[in-house]
């Protein structure tokens, strides 16, 4: 049985038996979650990042063909840590030292990472777990600067019968991405932004997790006011750990359905050396 299809049964989405291929579950229908935000200017995202920006340097009529026809087309600039993206090994380092002990200066040298580069991350095809935490809490959404506690972790996985093991993908939701549309109050520099701490990481890490993402830009909590200036949840799973971490994603449609297993769907761009990549991922269930 494929891997995909072990999901599905696994999940408990939908009840299929072993003779189904992937292809009989698409043909039988699908629904697909969009849990990527889109990429356009003014997007909230973190200070420390290039800006997303998008232009066209070719427009209809700047060049005609003789037949008539014409063709426009794009330049895009950001960083690699802007919208929906994944983090890379790559991304933090501790005390000098990447993943596996790697010297962080050394491999930098050349502008790009040959170890621990986003191009070493497989495409991701996985069971996806959404840990809903204001629903196990009983509210619309989690405070700013809340700090989400291995308790509340365990309390939605109780709530919604959905244990969390070896090679998951495990989404977060905090209920943030309902500020997306207001950039300032999204990016919470003030207020501060709800999300697991060193604990929280801890307790994803031992679960042994294929990677972790929120719906926030930092995924860990933020102190009101403190911006970036600690992250030891990006310590604890990036370079203690080595479970990549996706951020900005968008949940709300994911939670409202209902749906909180699905088979978890994410390719990174192939970018050789670079510490992140934007992605667009995907909750797949069956319809």
């Amino acid at each position: 049985m494929d891997t995909v299809t072990e999901a599905l049964v696994t999940s408990g989405v939908t009840e299929v038996t072993s003779s189904l291929s992937l292809l009989d579950l698409v043909q039988r229908g699908v629904r697909v979650f969009d849990l990527g935000r889109p990429f356009q200017k003014g997007m909230p995202q973190s200070p420390n990042h290039p800006v997303y920006t998008h232009t066209l340097p070719r427009r209809h009529g700047d060049m005609v063909r003789a037949d008539g026809g014409s063709a426009a087309n794009d330049l895009i600039v950001l960083g690699t840590h802007v919208g929906t993206h994944i983090d890379a090994l790559a991304h933090v380092s501790q005390d000098g030292k990447l993943h596996g002990g790697l010297d962080a200066m050394t491999e930098q040298v050349g502008g790009r990472f040959m170890s621990g580069g986003i191009h070493e991350v497989a495409p991701i095809v996985s069971r996806g777990v959404l840990l809903d935490i204001p629903a196990a809490l009983g509210v619309e959404a989690c405070a700013p600067a809340y700090e989400v506690t291995v308790a509340d972790l365990e309390k939605a996985i109780e709530a919604q019968k959905t244990p969390v093991g070896d090679g998951d993908v495990v989404l977060i939701r905090s209920g943030w991405g309902r500020r997306w549309q207001d950039r300032e109050a999204y990016i919470g520099a003030k207020s501060g932004v709800p999300g697991v701490g060193a604990a929280g990481a801890e307790w994803l890490a031992a679960r042994k997790v294929r990677a972790a993402g929120a719906d926030t830009i930092a995924f860990e909590h933020l102190p009101a006011g403190a911006g970036h200036a600690q992250l030891p949840a990006h310590r604890i799973l990036l370079v203690e750990h080595g479970i990549n971490i996706i951020e900005t994603l968008s949940l709300e449609e994911l939670a409202a359905s209902g749906v909180r297993e699905f088979v978890f769907v994410l390719s990174p761009l192939n970018l050789v050396g670079a510490t992140g990549s934007p992605v667009r991922p995907l909750a797949v269930v069956q319809r």
